[in-house]
């Protein structure tokens, strides 16, 4: 060991405790260079022959396996750091530079810390003080170039990955449904099944263009679907499950499915917070794109009007939202319809109205991008009427055509089940036979494997069971689904398409499908009355026009008719007897429903009619108390004359609330009370003329 070497350790490094950091770049490399690893170990040896007792020396190996071009999930090198910034290394071991920092930023760090706390550093080359300006410069340039060593390595790979992608010889794993052939080429999965299930999926998405619609007709079917492992467990095996909407998008936007070689459909890139995250690439930015290079499932013209028909589905603003595919509810029109004063697509709004839900086609576009005002709104059930009636006249003469396709159809969605329903069997026979097999080699002796085997094989055979009962019971209801009796309801299709499209069995989706097979759009424009304007697929328009549904403060007014009658009605009855009368002869109020005493008050609160006791009162109708102080009476004695019809009242509201007739100028000759009691009566009082004669 030279002079120089002894003279940079002090007393003070060997009071404190030297740290060894070991590490290798990957499991691979753990496990296959154990020299390397052995030669990282030895420098303990090198840290004793200079001082520090063997159980001073820290050994830091928990970044084995871990790449050093970041300090990022090493929490060795973390540890390693945080001990020389507080001061209990006195020494750092390495056996190169490399091995502790492949990254500029993280080794210069280090050696700053070293230098302020007095830290040695060691490798195989010698022993070095970043406290002295030398080593610290001899430091940087090994860190330097460790770091250019990782960028030219890398370049390499990288290199020699893209030129074996440009020719599309580069192997990347494959997805589901696709697997390499010995001699390095693309084929098609043999298992039979999982190349059932691919076909049945994009199929189903040709004929729906809805993920969630491929979910559902699987889940109905009760069909399962492949995914391959990994990583892990069981790496590359096929497992069996259910299917979900981001499986199938994932299937939908794979292009390998359609016979196309890719490299660089994503990057890595950088979270707001620094950390690592995968980007995807627009497809004009793919850094190899060989069409036709294998075999798929869909050729290259599908798979972009998948893509198209994806972004349409998207429920985004502008563009994206334009020939959306048919989803749930009432609003016919949903997807076709355009505002006819700015351009843009009208979406479709519900609102409840009556109990129920009520479309509306509104132009939201300015009020969403500019926070203005919607172009229009206009209620869309006149609309879809009449879009309607015109599809009735116009279906006619290529109904038979319909019904042919349609009946097409329904069989080859049959086939297609059956024969994933079949390919199901057929491995669940194959698990069964081969449980049994695995049970029949077992020793009988050792009863708790034979247990075992018996309990999975008896399982296999419950699930054989269920799913042939299951086949057995949907081909019988695939039967009568294409019998003479359900192939003569589709020919009856072209005879009458108006049953068809009216039957409320019907659901609104299907009806839109039919929709988008004749209408390329429907343009609105809101005046005094509703312009339609109709553009069917191939060019031919045709206009009509509807009147402009009622708003709902028209809406909820009372009809005139029936205000009339309530006017005339009170004129001899009350609010509750106007009621009555008005239920009696059928009139309803807006959401038709009966009327009642207060709702007849409403409406004449509303319109301005008199009531009851304002036109009896207007007819000189006298109340109790002025009748009372008339007669020089108590109010009671007025009324109890009045339900002995001394004198003539007139109701006018609840509880026999009442006016009187006036009695003019009278005099009260009061009645004789007792056994002989006599009711009093009103004499005509003489008058001033007739008591001088």
């Amino acid at each position: 060991m030279s002079t120089e070497l002894y003279q940079k350790v002090t007393p003070d490094h060997l009071r404190r405790d030297a740290f060894l950091y070991v590490r290798q770049s990957s499991l691979r490399q753990v496990f296959e260079n154990t020299e390397s690893t052995k030669r990282q170990y030895a420098l303990r040896e090198r840290a004793v022959s200079l001082g520090w007792p063997i159980e001073r020396v820290h050994v830091i190996d928990s970044d084995l396996g871990l790449s050093g071009a970041s300090a990022e999930h090493r929490d060795g090198f973390q540890q390693l750091v945080s001990e020389v910034a507080i001061g209990h290394a006195g020494i750092v071991l390495g056996l190169e530079v490399s091995r502790l920092a492949r990254n500029n930023a993280d080794w210069h760090r280090l050696i700053e810390l070293a230098a302020l706390t007095h830290t040695l550093i060691l490798d195989e080359d010698g022993v070095y003080d970043p406290a002295y300006f030398n080593d610290r410069l001899l430091l940087g340039l090994k860190g330097t170039m460790s770091e250019a060593e990782l960028h030219v390595l890398n370049a390499r790979l990288q290199g020699g990955m893209r030129n074996k992608a440009r020719r599309g010889e580069l192997e990347l794993p494959l997805p589901i449904g696709l697997a390499y052939h010995p001699n390095g080429s693309v084929v098609l999965d043999p298992d039979q099944q999982i190349h059932a299930s691919l076909r049945l999926l994009f199929d189903t998405y040709r004929q729906t263009h809805s993920a969630s619609m491929v979910v559902r007709r699987f889940r109905r079917e009760g069909w399962v679907f492949p995914r391959r492992i990994r990583r892990g467990i069981g790496k590359g095996e096929v497992q069996w499950g259910g299917l979900n909407t981001s499986r199938v998008l994932q299937i939908l936007h794979n292009p390998r499915y359609a016979g196309a070689f890719v490299y660089g459909r994503t990057r890595i890139g950088r979270k707001a917070d620094l950390t690592s995250t995968q980007l995807k690439v627009a497809q004009s930015d793919w850094q190899v794109l060989i069409r036709g290079a294998h075999v798929g499932y869909i050729d290259w013209d599908e798979f972009e009007r998948n893509q198209v028909t994806l972004r349409q589905s998207a429920n985004g603003f502008g563009s994206l939202a334009r020939g959306t595919v048919p989803r749930e509810g009432d609003g016919l029109l949903q997807g076709r319809v355009i505002c006819g004063l700015c351009g843009n697509r009208m979406r479709v709004r519900y609102q409840k109205v009556s109990g129920r839900l009520e479309p509306y086609y509104v132009c939201h576009d300015v009020a969403a991008h500019d926070a203005g005002k919607p172009c229009q709104s206009v209620r869309g059930r006149a609309i879809d009427d009449a879009i309607s009636a015109l599809l009735l006249q116009t279906v006619g003469p290529a109904a038979i055509e319909v019904a042919l396709a349609v009946e097409d159809e329904i069989a080859g969605r049959i086939e297609q089940a059956n024969s994933m329903r079949l390919k199901q069997l057929e491995r669940a026979r194959y698990e069964a036979e081969l449980a049994r097999r695995r049970y029949m080699n077992v020793d009988p002796a050792n009863r708790m494997v034979a247990d075992a085997l018996e309990a999975d094989w008896n399982d296999r055979l419950r699930r054989l069971d269920v799913l042939q009962q299951d086949h057995e019971r949907q081909r019988r209801s695939d039967q009568d689904l294409l019998g003479d009796q359900a192939r003569a309801r589709i020919r009856d299709l072209a005879d009458d398409f108006a049953v068809v499209w009216n039957d409320r069995r019907i659901e609104s989706v299907e009806r839109k499908r039919m929709l988008r097979l004749l209408v390329e759009d429907v343009t609105l424009v809101k005046s005094e009355k509703v312009s339609i304007h109709v553009r069917f697929r191939g060019g031919r328009t045709t206009s009509l026009t509807v009147d402009k549904p009622r708003s709902m403060a028209l809406v909820r007014k009372t009809q005139p008719a029936v205000v009339t009658v309530i006017d005339g009605l009170l004129e001899t009855c009350t609010d509750q007897q106007v009621a009555t009368r008005l239920n009696e002869l059928g009139y309803t109020n807006w959401q038709h429903q009966t009327f009642t005493a207060r709702k007849v008050a409403l409406v004449r609160t509303t319109y301005g009619l008199p009531s009851r006791f304002e036109r009896l009162r207007s007819r000189g109708l006298l109340t109790g108390a002025e009748l009372a102080t008339q007669l020089k009476v108590s109010q009671t004695t007025i009324h109890q004359w009045g339900r002995q019809g001394l004198l003539r009242r007139h109701v006018y509201g609840h509880d026999h609330r009442c006016l009187y007739e006036p009695l003019g100028n009278v005099v009260l000759v009061r009645g004789i009370g007792g056994r002989k009691a006599t009711r009093p009566i009103f004499i005509a009082a003489p008058t001033p003329g007739q008591g001088a004669m």
